[in-house]
């Protein structure tokens, strides 16, 4: 999961858990969600390293022969 998949997890489950009536307030909804966000000056916390995710992820990255 890359990191814009997991902002929108968040915001899902902080700001838009609810039936929000209308386009202009999930505008404001998220705007305000999106200042406390970046106001807490949020980071993400790899756990993996390069090397790690292309050993899970092998079938995907192509092995380059010199």
């Amino acid at each position: 999961m890359n990191i814009a998949e997991s902002e929108l997890s968040i915001l899902r489950r902080q700001c838009l858990d609810r039936r929000i009536p209308d386009e202009a307030t999930l505008a404001r909804e998220v705007a305000a969600w999106e200042r406390v966000r970046n106001a807490r000056q949020v980071t993400v916390d790899w756990r993996f390293t390069t090397a790690d995710i292309r050993i899970k992820l092998k079938r995907l990255y192509p092995q380059i022969h010199e």
